[in-house]
């Protein structure tokens, strides 16, 4: 496994009597959260699972997992493309779940899934949830499914002890506090307007987004969305909870395909290591 070291096994909690203990709030608990996705089976499933381990040991304290989807609405072409190579070599969600049992017998990193309410509908809503919280997964983003439209996925991810994650924009406003107020896990606090994807400047104030979510509630608040450099990553954790940086590193992937793992690995470890300088 290219020298990446094992994380320390635990047991799962299969117990259909009884929530699993979500680990969310374990990623926030030493000061500002890094927090990298990546879409799984790009370049292919193993390769995922080895930059799951990689990325942890490199100082990630949560992981997003993405699922790819055909039609991926809030990606850039960064992560679009990237959807496009998972599927076009044979990635499914039995065979992520498949990936994420494996993991979760070697780590214990909060994880989240992320992807589009069709892929989850396609599934069964319950069965897919149900199934996640079992393999031992924190919380669900579907950034294609507006706060006031969340009802039925909010109840059942309730019922088996995962976090629906919430996300504002700038263009929330007032509806901030509200929908921070109804928030579980971390709030999803979108720096730009437009699509994932690296971005040269971030105008958006947010720590007037993050004032007004922590107004309404005490909940984690992770800025993602057009951060690819050292710098930015420190700048925007200094105004929140954490930082979130997906196309980035998905980009290394399509650049490196089955070499990517360490420079992912050395990638993480400026990103956390900017954040950690603030102390």
């Amino acid at each position: 496994m290219n020298n990446i070291s094992i994380k320390k096994s635990f047991t799962k909690n299969t117990s259909t009597s009884q929530k699993p203990v979500n680990k969310i709030p374990h990623a926030f608990e030493n000061g500002k959260a890094f927090i990298p996705f990546i879409t799984c089976g790009d370049p292919c499933l193993d390769i995922t699972k080895q930059l799951t381990y990689a990325m942890e040991d490199a100082g990630a304290d949560l992981i997003e997992l993405g699922i790819p989807f055909s039609d991926p609405t809030a990606e850039g072409p960064v992560i679009q493309q990237a959807s496009i190579r998972a599927l076009g070599s044979g990635t499914t969600t039995d065979k992520i779940f498949d990936m994420t049992a494996d993991i979760r017998s070697h780590t214990q990193i909060p994880m989240v899934y992320m992807t589009y309410a069709n892929v989850v509908f396609s599934y069964g809503m319950e069965r897919f949830v149900e199934k996640a919280a079992q393999l031992g997964m924190d919380g669900l983003i579907l950034p294609d499914i507006p706060f006031e439209e969340k009802g039925d996925f909010e109840e059942i991810c309730s019922q088996h002890g995962l976090s629906l994650i919430s996300m504002i924009a700038p263009t929330s406003q007032d509806r901030i506090r509200m929908i921070a107020s109804n928030a579980a896990g971390f709030l999803y606090c979108v720096s730009s307007l437009g699509v994932t994807g690296s971005r040269s400047t971030i105008t958006t104030d947010i720590s007037a987004m993050v004032a007004a979510a922590k107004s309404a509630a005490d909940i984690p608040c992770a800025v993602g969305f057009g951060i690819s450099t050292p710098k930015q990553a420190a700048e925007m954790a200094a105004c929140s909870d954490g930082v979130i940086v997906g196309s980035a590193i998905v980009a290394m992937c399509g650049s490196y395909g089955d070499k990517c793992v360490p420079h992912i690995a050395a990638y993480v470890k400026e990103m956390k290591d900017a954040i950690r300088a603030l102390g």
